[in-house]
């Protein structure tokens, strides 16, 4: 354990001297037509370049921390490039710990590339793609869990993206993580010691605690890596295919649920040839609904390939809603194929939807569990669909009721580390019921403090760092 908490230390410092031996710059705001922008510095030049392009009542440099000053940047020249509002803070009192000073400039594509030039010009760096939020991660300002939420909220697509995001960048999912990992290596520190004095045979840590901190400790890590699935489909989107033979009403109930005219509707079989997809947002969750060609044989060449289409997107579906034609008598053809559907599908969410309840009254048996409704009428009248909402928010992304105050895991990397500490664990909980030497005990829970130290960022690497902050935009 002394050893990872060296190899830690010995990358950071590694990777602080490649990184952190120059001041970077950057335009922290997206491009295009905006009333402000903002051009950020830091580092420990980043008081003088930001003197040396800066004119206003006094030097950048000889003013105390967190303030604001107006003023004008101006070019080598001394020609004047824009009025700005300079923002100063000194180390370790800023976002990177570092000195940083922040321009803020009016918007458009001009202002902020001559003001990051002539910051570049005295004496700055182009900052790397997230190189402000590692050098904040090497300066502990954030640990690697919470870097990661800024990533994770800067492209947030919905309301509860945008919330998760945010509570673990506030750090409520590394404290979690943080808290687990004390315990265990409380315990370990004991067993470690056991190993000592193995001769005189003495158990300083004691076995009725043990197993039950490990048996609380696998069940929290069951669940964190079990919230993944609703994890993912939040962060990235749902993607529900509507399926069904033609004329059933996919293409009306794709325009009632985006609440308007994105797919042709029309009485003649076979109008949708191809995928279309609208997106909408429902309970924070955002949705992309995919609308197919009507399944059924057909000679016509163009039709079968949209038809082959259907077919192969309702197996890369997280939801699947099949329509059926609720004003035709049943077809036990149609019948036979939901129910091979349902056993293709295996654990993807599906819901038969019973659709023109307004042209029959008489409910269809033989589908399984289904919906009835008038996606025509919920064109005008959206509680129409309640019950197809009410079950989408549940069966696509699971109950995230809870979202705020248990952490929901949205990050591949997370969820194999608390796997490999879950295996850890697990075997460190069989070994001690089996009363296994104290050493292989050690092995495990040595394991399972890497893999969740691996997560927060106390065991890491160069390579890794690079690999995480490059999914960064420059500037953040």
């Amino acid at each position: 354990m002394t050893r990872d908490a060296s190899d830690h230390e010995s990358s950071v410092a590694s990777t602080r001297s490649l990184t952190q031996a120059d001041s970077i710059a950057a335009i922290a705001t997206a491009r295009g037509l905006s009333a402000l922008a903002v051009v950020r510095v830091s580092g420990s030049d980043a008081l003088k370049i930001g003197s040396a392009v800066f004119s206003g009542s006094s030097p950048l440099a000889d003013a105390p921390a967190n303030t604001v000053h107006f003023g004008y940047v101006t070019g080598p020249d001394g020609k004047r490039i824009d009025q700005v509002v300079a923002t100063l803070f000194r180390a370790p009192r800023s976002s990177t710990g570092e000195d940083v000073v922040e321009f803020s400039c009016h918007g458009g594509e001009v202002a902020a590339r001559l003001i990051l030039e002539c910051l570049l010009n005295a004496g700055a760096r182009l900052a790397d793609p997230g190189e402000f939020t590692q050098r904040a991660f090497l300066n502990g300002k954030l640990d690697l869990a919470q870097a990661e939420a800024v990533a994770d909220l800067i492209h947030a697509g919905s309301t509860l993206a945008h919330r998760i995001s945010l509570n673990q960048l506030t750090g409520r999912y590394s404290q979690v993580l943080s808290t687990l990992r004390q315990e265990l290596l409380d315990v370990a520190s004991l067993i470690e010691l056991e190993l000592d004095f193995s001769e005189e045979d003495v158990e300083f840590a004691d076995r009725s605690q043990l197993t039950a901190l490990l048996t609380r400790s696998r069940d929290l890590l069951a669940q964190l890596a079990s919230s993944y699935r609703s994890g993912r489909l939040v962060r990235d989107g749902v993607r529900v295919v509507i399926g069904g033979k033609p004329n059933a009403g996919k293409s009306t109930l794709l325009n009632a649920i985006v609440g308007f005219d994105r797919a042709i509707v029309s009485p003649t079989p076979g109008t949708t040839r191809d995928e279309i997809e609208a997106e909408a947002e429902i309970g924070g969750v955002r949705y992309s609904f995919v609308d197919t060609a009507g399944l059924r044989e057909t000679g016509d060449e163009i039709e079968a390939e949209g038809v082959r289409r259907a077919s192969a997107a309702l197996d890369t579906a997280d939801v699947v809603l099949y329509v059926v034609d609720g004003s035709l008598p049943v077809d036990t053809g149609e019948q036979l194929f939901v129910t091979s559907l349902r056993r293709r599908l295996g654990a993807t969410p599906m819901m038969v939807i019973r659709n023109k309840a307004d042209l029959s009254n008489e409910v269809k048996s033989g589908f399984g569990e289904s919906i009835q409704l008038s996606a025509t009428s919920a064109r005008s009248n959206a509680a129409e669909l309640s019950p197809l909402v009410d079950w989408l928010t549940t069966a696509a992304a699971g109950d995230l009721s809870s979202a705020d105050a248990s952490p929901i895991v949205v990050n591949q990397r997370h969820v194999q580390h608390l796997n490999a500490a879950s295996r850890a664990v697990i075997s460190a909980l069989e070994n001690l019921t089996q009363n296994v030497s104290g050493d292989l005990l050690a092995i495990d829970l040595r394991t399972a403090l890497h893999e969740l130290g691996s997560i927060t960022g106390e065991i890491t690497s160069e390579d890794v760092l690079g690999q995480i902050f490059s999914r960064f935009c420059i500037g953040k």
